[in-house]
């Protein structure tokens, strides 16, 4: 499998990938932090779809269109919420990642774009979160993607993530 895995400082929301993925609750309804933004930028025909689609459980990842995002879709991914780290957090976090990467390649998805899933009201530690996520995102096969984005909303997020993707 070849391929690139990145990360970069910016705004989700503006990512011309084929894929933005979004930071989830299990209702799939708006909420704050990234999942606002996306809303919004999106517009209303988000919501209307996330509805249709029923929630999504803890560790898993559905597809809807992008609306007025750059992105062609926007893949809706559920991480836990931080409990301590005892109940199963790292398991379920590396499971959104990894259903978020196999229904971007169902879909035929050549890049997909990361907020750091959990992170943010959820209370995940972020050099944890980081480290699952880039080990995920380059160990889950795939026939269609080639890039693997990971957008840092702030510089601590970019530090995290760059030190982990320097670790080979």
């Amino acid at each position: 499998m070849n391929r690139r895995t990145e990360a970069v400082s910016g705004d989700i929301t503006a990512e011309a990938t084929d894929v933005v993925v979004n930071a989830a609750n299990a209702e799939l309804a708006r909420g704050g932090g990234v999942c606002g933004a996306i809303f919004a930028a999106a517009g209303p025909g988000l919501a209307e779809a996330c509805a249709a689609l029923g929630g999504c459980a803890t560790g898993d990842a559905k597809a809807t269109p992008g609306f007025g995002l750059p992105a062609r879709w926007v893949v809706h991914a559920v991480g836990p919420r931080w409990h301590g780290g005892d109940q199963g957090e790292s398991e379920l976090l590396a499971s959104a990642y990894r259903r978020s990467l196999e229904v971007a390649d169902d879909l035929g998805a050549s890049s997909i774009a990361f907020p750091a899933i959990s992170t943010g009201i959820y209370g995940y530690p972020l050099d944890a979160a980081t480290a699952i996520a880039v080990a995920t995102g380059r160990e889950t096969p795939g026939r269609h993607l080639e890039l693997v984005r990971f957008v840092c909303f702030d510089a601590e997020t970019l530090r995290s993530y760059q030190e982990a993707l320097s670790l080979d």
